[in-house]
């Protein structure tokens, strides 16, 4: 039983491939890149790694259209590569977690160009296909994510397709039960390589309103983020009825009847609905359907211990038999480093906060590649831009390419950092060079050491990995909460800022933990002194 709950308050960390290692020297990172960096992955303390897709396709959205499931493309390698990684991880004790992009496929798939020739193939149900209104427009007011309408005409069959991302991301229509079955077959073919779980891609959006009922029109003032430009349209509406159906309910459940023949083999769920907690607590509830539920709420810009509490708090009490699992920083986000940062500049103590932060949670975490090094958001210029997201809304949002550059393993002496003998497809930014792996190891208070001493602190304190939650009110801008577990109590208190802040101490610290680097607080007559971004630990009464 242990075995099957490994990933209850697991680290994964998110490999984005094409960034990480490039191993053949074309600019592209691949799964060899992988490979020949995991032992510096397994100095990290690490329990899993998540990789983004590595899946044949035409890279439209750079691998989250998807042109065959069961096959790898040849920028990234081939199964054999996966194959060897696969042993390479196990090896190490080190699970893989692969990306599904169930929702929809590249428009190149041979299920959409079957499709999309008639109405009468055997593929002619498999997407979601409708007809236009009276006057030609299209069927209903649905948006797409990348901007414009999510709808796109197409003549063969003289028809709108649906796609809620890029036009070259057609979306599957999964009343069909034929596509349901197929869509787990394919997620099947790689249980049987030995995977150890999924990151399921925009999860909630397989499903559809049947009825194609046109969204609400949302408010200005409600138009908060939600991993999306708040000048993108999309933000104009609230969006119940292009996802978070009813119907997907049943479908998690076959997901997880699934996974329940590979013992061991777990599914975490990325979420982004109108009311992503209580989707993650649903999609969660009953042991029948996902492991763990994974939302945007704290990749957001909202940095605040209010803010942070009240997030997690409500989670807790709407999760009540799922598992939460917690990230600052992804591939889809401005890096957390610059974030939250008060004037835009990297500050190692508070990098170094926000890991102990992030893994004190109750929960799993997801920390993305270059989040031990402290990396701050890449500066890219328009004409290197290869994002289709921030090409569309440049310049007011400049897209993801400045979380997606590549990893600096060398210093600035090397060419390109170490990540390629060439070019690499997107630049490497100067100032990463500085806080690269190699100037970082051999640094005793770096961000990177800290990061490792923390998590195998952290690996010998059961009540940080699997302890319940309970926050303390405090003031800004402290924040501060119990894990417990049996009969023992952690207390766990965070300095969100660059000023020292103090904490009259509720209880009784009966041993403190003194030998993190990152942690700048003294205990003086029960009040606790911290400088900025101190962290504290302690067992109490």
């Amino acid at each position: 039983m242990a075995q099957q709950q490994w990933y209850k308050g697991a680290v994964i960390y998110q490999v984005y491939p094409r960034s990480f290692q490039d191993s053949n020297n074309d600019g592209i990172g691949d799964l060899k890149g992988i490979i020949n960096r995991i032992d510096y992955i397994k100095s990290l303390g690490v329990d899993a790694i998540w990789i983004s897709p590595f899946f044949k396709s035409p890279m439209k959205d750079f691998g989250y259209d998807i042109s065959d499931y069961r096959d790898i493309d040849p920028i990234f390698g081939d199964l054999n590569d996966f194959d060897s990684l696969i042993e390479q991880a196990h090896a190490r004790d080190i699970k893989i977690i692969i990306d599904q992009v169930l929702s929809h496929t590249s428009d190149q798939h041979q299920w959409f160009l079957d499709s999309r020739e008639n109405t009468t193939n055997d593929k002619s149900d498999w997407y979601v296909w409708a007809e236009s209104k009276e006057d030609g427009t299209a069927p209903n007011n649905w948006l797409s994510i990348f901007g414009g309408p999510a709808w796109q005409w197409e003549p063969r069959r003289g028809q709108y397709y649906l796609h809620n991302f890029l036009t070259e991301q057609p979306d599957l229509n999964f009343h069909n039960p034929d596509v349901r079955q197929a869509v787990l077959d394919n997620v099947e073919f790689w249980l049987k390589k030995g995977v150890d779980g999924f990151r399921l891609d925009a999860i909630n959006f397989c499903y559809h309103d049947a009825q194609l009922r046109d969204n609400p029109a949302k408010p200005k003032d409600k138009r908060q983020g939600r991993g999306f430009s708040e000048d993108n349209p999309y933000a104009f509406q609230y969006h119940y009825y292009n996802n978070t159906q009813p119907e997907n309910i049943e479908f998690m459940q076959d997901i997880r009847a699934l996974l329940n023949k590979y013992p061991g083999a777990v599914s975490l769920g990325e979420i982004s609905s109108e009311d992503s907690l209580a989707t993650m607590a649903q999609y969660t509830q009953g042991g029948d359907k996902l492991h763990m539920g994974y939302s945007f709420e704290l990749l957001t810009d909202d940095y605040s211990s209010e803010y942070i509490r009240t997030t997690v708090q409500t989670l807790e009490q709407q999760m009540t038999e799922g598992w939460p699992c917690w990230a600052f920083s992804n591939h889809d986000v401005e890096r957390v480093a610059s974030r939250w940062s008060d004037n835009g500049e990297i500050n190692p103590a508070q990098c170094k906060m926000l890991t102990a932060l992030l893994a004190s949670l109750r929960g799993s975490v997801c920390m993305y590649q270059g989040e031990e090094l402290g990396l701050g958001e890449a500066n890219v210029a328009f004409e290197d831009l290869q994002d289709p997201y921030g090409i569309t809304f440049w310049p007011n949002f400049k897209g993801r390419d400045g979380c997606r550059t590549p990893i600096p393993w060398e210093n600035e002496q090397v060419d390109y950092a170490g990540f390629s003998e060439n070019k690499p497809w997107l630049p490497v930014d100067t100032a990463h060079k500085s806080q690269s792996v190699a100037e970082q190891n051999s640094d005793k208070n770096s961000i990177l050491n800290a990061y490792r001493e923390f998590m195998a602190w952290r690996k010998t304190q059961a009540v940080m990995i699997t302890g319940d939650i309970e926050f303390i009110q405090t003031a800004e801008p402290i924040l501060a909460f119990y894990r417990t577990l049996n009969n023992e109590k952690m207390l766990c208190v965070f300095n969100l800022s660059a000023q020292q802040a103090r904490l009259s101490l509720p209880v009784a610290i009966t041993k403190a933990y003194d030998t993190l680097s990152h942690h700048n607080a003294t205990l003086s007559n029960n009040q606790l002194i911290m400088n900025g971004f101190g962290c504290y630990y302690a067992q109490c009464s």
